[in-house]
């Protein structure tokens, strides 16, 4: 093995030497600990420290790395106290994450460290988020992303390689090929001789590294960071190692021939790289004994104080506190107010949040030259620049995770779906990662996806799906749903300032059909917040989006009835005060969406009305919701399909109790 010390001296190649021994003795540590039951889980990296270590050796301290489960290297090398590791690594509320995650699911900001999530695939996305603020501030910086040749079959390693190549962005991004995903070989994996090859097909530079040759992933990794970072370009590195233990301990290696775990274990990145140093006098064998001795007893020290109990009271509201970041005040709108449809009100919010937010990007297909699929950014491109408006790509899931990436570094982003529907493509990225990051180690998601959605257009199955129910499940987002021009700009405003996700559903047959006065001046009205539009006596609707306005067509064709309506126009959180009080207004409730009834939005209103506002209940709340189908094409369908159609009867049900 042919080890390239060109550039190095001599006492950095022997600090070299430190930074790689120091994690494999802490995993072998980590081992018994895990054998005496001291730790629960443990991913080994042994033999395959090289490439953590080299990698994490050649980026700049100031450069973001995102590393996976197997990465220990980039930890250490990066000098995270083991101490605080070791609590992470219990679920004690001292680590990292406050005891909400396990092993390497966690990030810190003091050390660039993004944490993984177990679906592997998405992290690629955020490292081109990063790389794009890099970009977009001039820095001259790179970013480090780690991927398993497992993780290349992800659809998100395509998504994610693309744009880094379409944007010219500056990341690494660095492929472990250890021989095994969990069990299933590579030769089960892929079908390409190697999976440097990919690089051509992105039309980006790719190479591939021994990477169990400590200086070679160093020497390769540094130039790679030298030319992303100069060139803004992105580089692909497969870097060839071996895992010599299980996918986690529990997994065990049965599955390994014996004669390939022989054959890497002599080619073992320690043992390679200390006979290297032997060779050239850097190391003798008293030195390694010496270096080896002083690094266990410090790893010792540090279990001992971090196997130390740390209890702490569990406290429900801080937890809940958690899931969010804190929101800015309410902006109230001041100045003249001018008619203006619901289709513009949202472009005139977005223009201004623009121009309030200098760091704010947009993202989206089609929404640069061609004006977005409804044209509410036409003008934008000329207003703010291409690199403020992008168009991007077919790929929801990366340019997702790119928005996360650029809240990382400071950014706000507003990713528009062009149709709601095909926001499944990005499911994953809103669920599992900008829900959550702020809960598992503070780091908010300050991002906005705008939702153009719902049926009364004859769009079909796949451009009308009211699913905004997918999403208040989940906590950690924000889900808005204006009725009105005035709520659809204030409530834009305050998502894009609000810095966590949030999911603005618009109604595209309100687009152009609806109008109404609206302030001129930059305002912001307050998420979680329901609006009272009519008060009544006889009966309570309970509603939000085109049901507001079925509503009021109702109200106005039966005089007789004194209704009590309610615009939700936040979903998630819901304003149960606003709830509660429009229930004892009547007694009498109906909640009305257009999503399908099953599992709709109404039936966890209705079932907070049951056990909260029992008492001030006269009949049993009714739901009225669109039938349980996918959404027809045709007129006459689609007009059977919707709530609307099932209204009247719905509320003379109702009244009859």
């Amino acid at each position: 093995m042919h080890f390239d010390s060109s550039n190095l001296s001599r006492e950095q190649q022997l600090s070299f030497y430190h930074s790689l021994v120091f994690p494999r003795l802490v995993e072998e540590k980590m081992l018994l600990l895990l054998r005496q039951g001291k730790i629960s889980k443990w991913f080994s990296g042994i033999g395959q420290e090289a490439i953590a270590v080299g990698a994490t050796l050649a980026m700049h301290t100031d450069e973001w790395i995102l590393p996976l489960h197997r990465n220990l290297g980039v930890f250490t090398t990066r000098n995270m106290p083991l101490e605080k590791l070791l609590l992470q690594w219990q679920g004690q509320v001292p680590g990292y994450s406050k005891g909400r995650e396990r092993s390497f699911h966690f990030g810190d900001r003091a050390h660039q460290i993004c944490g993984m999530i177990s679906h592997l695939g998405p992290q690629l996305g955020i490292a081109d988020g990063i790389a794009l603020a890099h970009k977009l501030r001039k820095d001259n910086r790179a970013t480090l992303v780690f991927t398993g040749e497992g993780g290349t079959s992800e659809g998100d390693f395509h998504e994610a390689l693309n744009i880094a190549a379409v944007w010219d962005l500056p990341v690494i991004f660095l492929i472990e090929n250890n021989g095994y995903a969990l069990s299933t070989p590579v030769s089960e994996q892929y079908r390409c001789a190697s999976l440097v090859e990919k690089a051509a097909g992105y039309g980006i530079e790719g190479v591939q590294v021994d990477g169990n040759n400590l200086l070679e992933v160093y020497q390769t990794v540094r130039s790679a960071r030298m030319y992303a970072a100069s060139h803004n370009k992105p580089v692909l590195i497969e870097a060839l190692t071996f895992r010599m233990r299980g996918h986690e301990e529990a997994s065990g290696t049965k599955y390994v021939p014996p004669e390939l775990l022989e054959a890497w274990a002599a080619k073992d990145p320690i043992a390679q790289y200390e006979a290297y140093l032997l060779e050239e006098g850097i190391l003798s064998d008293e030195r390694i004994h010496d270096i080896k001795h002083a690094l266990k007893a410090q790893i010792e020290e540090a279990v001992a104080a971090g196997l130390q109990p740390h209890p702490a009271p569990v406290s429900t509201a801080q937890e809940l506190s958690d899931i969010y970041a804190p929101a800015p005040a309410p902006h109230y709108p001041i100045g003249t107010s001018t008619e203006k449809r619901f289709i513009d009100a949202i472009a005139e919010g977005l223009r201004q949040s623009m121009e309030e937010f200098p760091l704010l990007i947009l993202m989206g297909q089609d929404i640069a030259g061609y004006g977005g699929a409804f044209k509410i950014t036409e003008g934008f491109l000329e207003q703010f620049g291409p690199e403020r408006v992008r168009n991007t790509p077919l790929c929801e899931s990366a340019i997702i995770g790119a928005a996360l990436g650029l809240s990382i570094q400071g950014f706000k982003s507003m990713v528009e779906m062009q149709f709601a529907d095909f926001v499944s493509c990005g499911f994953n990225q809103i669920v599992n990662n900008l829900a959550k990051i702020h809960y598992r180690w503070g780091q908010n998601a300050d991002v906005v996806i705008r939702m153009p959605t719902g049926a009364g257009v004859g769009a079909g199955p796949f451009h009308s799906q009211s699913n905004e129910a997918w999403f208040t499940h989940v906590p950690g987002l924000k889900v808005v749903y204006p009725s009105n021009p005035e709520d659809a700009k204030g409530l834009l405003c305050a998502a894009i300032a609000d810095p966590n996700p949030v999911l603005f559903f618009e109604h595209k047959a309100l687009y152009r059909s609806i109008s109404g006065l609206v302030p001129d001046e930059y305002y912001t009205t307050e998420i979680g917040k329901a609006r009272l539009v009519q008060s009544g006596d006889d009966i309570t609707i309970i509603t939000y989006g085109s049901g507001v306005h079925w509503a009021m067509e109702y109200t106005a064709s039966h005089q007789h009835l004194s209704i009590c309506l309610l615009d939700l126009r936040t979903l998630l959180p819901l304003d149960y005060t606003a709830i509660q009080q429009a229930v004892a207004a009547t007694g009498r409730v109906l909640v009305l969406h257009e999503d399908t009834l099953t599992g709709g939005l109404g039936a966890e209103i209705s079932a907070w009305i049951g056990q909260h506002c029992f008492h001030l209940l006269d009949a049993p709340v009714i739901r009225c919701a669109s039938l349980d189908t996918p959404v027809p094409f045709a007129t006459e369908l689609e007009k059977n399909f919707l709530a609307k159609a099932r209204l009247d009867a719905d509320i003379q049900q109702l009244m009859q109790w």
